[in-house]
């Protein structure tokens, strides 16, 4: 089992020059962090018109394209500074800040309709140096975001939890900010395709729902991954299957011809041939 990122390094250590162009430039990892970010700008529940979005953890500008592909504008930051460098080179149409989450980036009051985040906020449960503690960088990033987000705009925040302490930990930070909402969670049922979404609105007003989205089931992704791992299970069992041996004179009979075959001299195949000796008293 593979070490989790957050284990490895902090993340403007693990995230340098080449893991970042790693990260960048996988085809795999480009689409599954585009789908994630539909499905955040999804949960916003936008109105119909051109909005000003916090991107947090913004990385490579993954998800702040497909925040220019819905139409809207962008601010994005990262402690990552090769992460940042990469997003500058691909001319993200966003603005780019290099800035720690647990410290809390001030913005002016009121300033966005709305914040997405993409596999970003685990990072902040860990204790990088010696003067982290989890808890209080949460609440300082949650308080600073309640605080640039206008009356009654939504936050949906993807991360991957390692435990259901984080959840908690991370679900009762944005509650003592005062945000209200609550987690959803996409494909719950499925090992690979679950996600967690922390979807949390900065109070109440009246253009704004009340309700959390629910969770996306996906019968059809969940057929699918039954059907794949059941392909994986038989192909499994098909390499590790052994072909049927037969006898013990079978074997023999196949060893001896096989030495014939490469030119050794082998004596002739008898009805005696492969007989159990019988013991010599």
């Amino acid at each position: 089992r593979m070490s989790r990122p957050e284990h490895q390094a902090p993340p403007e250590v693990f995230y340098n020059d080449e893991e970042s162009a790693k990260y960048a430039t996988s085809s795999r990892m480009i689409e599954i962090q585009t789908k994630m970010a539909n499905r955040a700008l999804e949960l916003l529940l936008l109105p119909d018109r051109p909005c000003l979005l916090l991107d947090i953890g913004c990385g490579s500008g993954i998800s702040g394209e497909a925040i220019t592909d819905a139409g809207h504008a962008w601010i994005g930051y990262d402690i990552s500074g090769s992460m940042l460098r990469i997003a500058g080179e691909r001319e993200v149409d966003g603005d780019l800040v290099l800035s720690d989450a647990g410290q809390g980036l001030r913005f002016r009051p009121g300033t966005f309709d709305g914040a997405i985040s993409i596999s970003a906020l685990q990072w902040l449960c860990n204790c990088d140096k010696r003067n982290h503690e989890p808890f209080k960088r949460l609440r300082l990033f949650f308080d600073r975001l309640y605080l640039c987000l206008r009356k009654g705009a939504r936050a949906a925040l993807q991360f991957y939890p390692e435990t259901a302490g984080q959840v908690e930990m991370i679900t009762a930070a944005a509650l003592r900010a005062g945000f209200g909402g609550g987690l959803v969670v996409d494909y719950p049922h499925s090992a690979k395709a679950k996600k967690h979404f922390l979807v949390i609105y900065a109070g109440l007003s009246g253009d704004m729902p009340r309700s959390i989205p629910a969770g996306l089931q996906g019968e059809i992704d969940e057929h699918r991954e039954t059907v794949a791992n059941a392909q994986r299970d038989r192909a499994k069992k098909k390499r590790g299957k052994k072909k049927d041996a037969g006898t013990f004179r079978d074997k023999v009979v196949g060893k001896k011809e096989h030495q014939r075959k490469q030119g050794l001299g082998v004596r002739k195949d008898t009805k005696y041939t492969a007989r159990a000796r019988k013991p010599k008293f």
